[in-house]
């Protein structure tokens, strides 16, 4: 028995109807593996920041030592130190900011930049922070200034000890 021209076209469209579904699955399984893999690197970006940022301030004794008067003085430093603090915490605060909106998105969770914003908290206190942050946040999305508006008046002990006891001298070379 011959098939017809016409028998044969609808065979080759049932044919062709399961191999768009197919490749339909294929795509979503790509799509989602993607997904992850933006997500990973999103991720690993804003702990690399974050990371540098304490490497570049912690790894330099003259740069440690501004920025930690600067937490601790209640008046501003000289000038060119002063401005040496601001930039140094704004490039923190910006790392932070980025983390925020990129939740926000839903590209990395919300408990990754809870951990990285985790150091404003510990700070929250201290006078240069204060400082800092009444002279800067308008320079900050909206959204993540009310973030870190509530991080500002969470109830919490106390700052990290280190920056309490501003009685001792970090060593310099």
């Amino acid at each position: 028995m011959k098939m017809k021209l016409k028998q044969w076209a609808g065979f080759a469209e049932i044919i062709g109807a399961f191999a768009v579904v197919i490749s339909l699955v294929y795509v979503g399984i790509q799509v989602n593996d993607s997904v992850g893999a933006v997500r990973s690197a999103s991720a690993n970006d804003a702990n690399v920041a974050v990371q540098n940022w304490y490497l570049q301030i912690g790894s330099n004794p003259q740069t440690s030592k501004v920025f930690y008067d600067g937490l601790i003085s209640k008046e501003p430093l000289p000038t060119y130190d002063e401005y040496q603090f601001l930039m140094m915490f704004h490039g923190a605060f910006l790392a932070f900011q980025n983390s925020y909106l990129i939740a926000a998105e839903g590209t990395i969770d919300d408990e990754l930049v809870d951990a990285l914003t985790g150091a404003i908290v510990l700070v929250k206190d201290l006078p240069g922070t204060k400082r800092y942050w009444r002279q800067r946040k308008s320079t900050f999305h909206s959204a993540f200034v009310s973030y870190v508006d509530e991080l500002l008046v969470q109830d919490t002990s106390s700052a990290m000890d280190m920056y309490r006891n501003s009685e001792v001298e970090p060593e310099h070379d």
